[in-house]
């Protein structure tokens, strides 16, 4: 009977130190997941109290969210089309935080972005089409990268705060926008609205095949997997994230921060920048003030609710999506102002901030203070 009970048929698959780093596998992720989900509930709890405040029903504000964002067919595909440009716009502030950098100046990018991709559609206006949108997106892509690589370099080289650098940089390329937009390139037909020449049709980016919904998608999902590609699977994204962990360790480790910074915030305003393409080149048909449409400071609460994850990037940026949709419906069923979803927005973000401070503090979702209680056991 002994042996029969030791025997490899009767064993169990997972012993008890492999059982354990199972645990300790799930606990370590399930931290990433249930602390911001609890921020977005606790926000929206927030949130039902303002709108109590000023006489309306969370329950039907709610339900006219859902049903103005993901209600129908419709709403899902506008959710989408919302959510394309937040994909990247998020990208901007996801891959510098990996090494431990703050930029929220990603609506700068953007802006840029679309005004160098509707300067080189004007300026190769009558070139082979395949032609032109390669050099839009190759435009847009350098013009975003150079903006926050800008940042990057006057981070490492000159030790300005990022945060505050990518910030006030952000509102010079806006106005750097309506000078080009109201100004050089200001198409002289555009009279309520300055803006620069439209594209014709044939440099516009086209719909997703059997959907309302422009190809941007699509590139912003392939730039989040390729993202996420990039820093789990490469020796670029392992060292980034030492140097992030700690610099001076980087360092001592023979490691080229400053390239990684500069490369990394380079490449995430290459994101931004390309985020403004699409916008002129699948939405607007030109530049113009609706560039600065917002999607860059969104971008912040979408990094931070998905932890700065690429791929948890894509569902939240469709969520934050679909609020955004939603702004019109609750306008007019509930005759709130759409900006409503704002205060939203604007309340998650303040919790999403204050719920960083729980990470690693919950014994549930930290096996070193599980060691650290069995050292304490054995010992007594």
């Amino acid at each position: 009977m002994a042996d029969t009970v030791s025997g490899p048929h009767v064993r169990t698959i997972l012993d008890a130190r492999g059982y354990r780093a199972a645990l300790e596998w799930i606990a370590r992720r399930a931290e990433s997941f249930v602390i911001p989900l609890t921020a977005l509930i606790v926000g929206m709890m927030l949130f039902s109290l303002f709108i109590l405040a000023v006489g309306r029903s969370p329950v039907q504000l709610y339900e006219t969210m859902w049903r103005g964002g993901f209600g129908s067919w419709f709403s899902i595909q506008n959710s989408l089309s919302r959510g394309a440009p937040l994909l990247l716009a998020a990208l901007c502030v996801a891959l510098p935080a990996r090494l431990g950098l703050v930029v929220i100046g990603g609506e700068g990018a953007i802006v840029l972005g679309g005004v160098a991709a509707a300067a080189i559609a004007v300026a190769l206006n009558g070139a082979p089409s395949f032609l032109v949108i390669l050099l839009m997106g190759v435009g847009g892509v350098a013009a975003g990268g150079i903006w926050i690589g800008a940042v990057g370099a006057l981070r490492h080289y000159r030790a300005v705060n990022e945060t505050i650098s990518s910030l006030l940089m952000a509102y010079i390329a806006i106005a750097l926008m309506n000078h080009l937009v109201e100004g050089p390139l200001r198409d002289p037909a555009s009279l309520n609205k300055p803006s620069t020449q439209p594209l014709a049709d044939i440099y516009r980016v086209g719909n997703i095949p059997g959907m309302e919904v422009h190809s941007g998608l699509v590139v912003g999902i392939l730039a989040c997997v390729l993202s996420w590609l990039l820093i789990e699977k490469t020796r670029w994204g392992f060292a980034a994230r030492i140097a992030g962990g700690n610099v001076r360790a980087a360092q001592v480790q023979g490691l080229a921060v400053g390239s990684l910074i500069v490369g990394f915030t380079a490449l995430a305003g290459g994101f931004a920048g390309l985020a403004g393409m699409l916008e002129v080149a699948a939405v607007q048909g030109s530049a113009n003030g609706s560039l600065a449409a917002g999607y860059g400071y969104t971008g912040i609460l979408v990094a931070f609710l998905a932890r700065h994850n690429p791929l948890a990037i894509i569902p939240v940026a469709i969520l934050l999506g679909g609020i955004d949709a939603s702004g019109g419906l609750i306008q007019r069923r509930m005759d709130l102002p759409d900006a409503t979803v704002l205060v939203l927005q604007g309340m998650l973000f303040i919790v999403i901030l204050f719920s960083e401070t729980f990470y690693g503090r919950f014994k549930l979702f930290n096996p070193d203070l599980w060691q650290r209680s069995d050292l304490l056991k054995g010992t007594a």
